[in-house]
């Protein structure tokens, strides 16, 4: 994999294609994401979100096409995958250089999520949404120039999904990494991201700015219309509410 990039770009995809036995998973996909820049992935089931970020994650390989992307990324997925035998600030600066510095490096980011106090305690006495903070924490500390989420907030109640949407962006746009997040979530991407893209049949049939400012509320008669758009291109039709053209 390469891992030089153009500039000002992030990831930068041409003709991709991954294959599982007959099927194209994957099918001749382009995409480019700008430093700095938030992308929502939307997809149903299998239709290869999750192979493109484990592509993009160097976790998977890819059977043709052009793959460009910066060579510090990191991953938080679904489950926190804290290391049981590690305390909280053990796991956060895994990876790191041991010392002082990675320490005060470590505690930063733990201050940053907001667990500072639970930089000794062990994973298993923590909450579902407190080790996904945790498992941010590790993938921010080292300053990524890619983040990749892979449906980060599945497993959490609705109002703690919430809080961890109001923090992933708040962080996202203090450090400023590109972003891919893959959701199933049409609201969580309208909620989140710069753009938002639908992935079907291996490639992507749309790749949508999102021309509001942060924060965004559901209710907004713009976000409604967007989210309702993003549904049509997922097969999902909704009724257009009375007195919207």
């Amino acid at each position: 994999m390469n891992t030089s990039v153009p500039e000002n770009a992030a990831v930068h995809l041409r003709g991709l294609r991954r294959t599982f036995g007959t099927r194209h998973v994957l099918d001749g996909l382009d995409l480019d994401l700008a430093r700095g820049e938030f992308l929502a992935l939307l997809g149903a089931s299998g239709t290869g979100k999750t192979t493109l970020l484990r592509i993009l994650g160097a976790l998977d390989h890819h059977d043709a096409g052009t793959v460009l992307v910066p060579e510090v990324r990191t991953i938080v997925f679904q489950e926190p995958r804290l290391v049981p035998s590690k305390r909280v600030l053990a796991n956060v600066t895994v990876g790191l250089p041991r010392g002082a510095a990675s320490r005060e490096t470590g505690l930063r980011a733990l201050t940053e999520v907001g667990l500072e106090q639970h930089a000794d305690a062990w994973p298993a006495t923590l909450s579902g949404g407190e080790a996904q903070r945790v498992a941010l924490a590790r993938a921010l500390v080292r300053e990524p120039e890619l983040l990749l989420l892979d449906e980060p907030f599945a497993a959490l109640d609705a109002l703690t999904r919430l809080r961890m949407q109001d923090l992933v962006g708040e962080l996202c746009r203090a450090h400023r990494p590109a972003v891919l997040l893959v959701t199933h979530d049409v609201e969580e991407a309208v909620r989140l991201a710069d753009r938002v893209a639908v992935l079907r049949d291996g490639k992507l049939v749309t790749d949508e700015r999102i021309p509001f400012d942060h924060p965004r509320d559901p209710a907004d008669p713009a976000f409604a219309e967007l989210r309702r758009r993003l549904l049509a291109d997922l097969g999902v039709h909704t009724p257009i509410p009375t007195g919207v053209n």
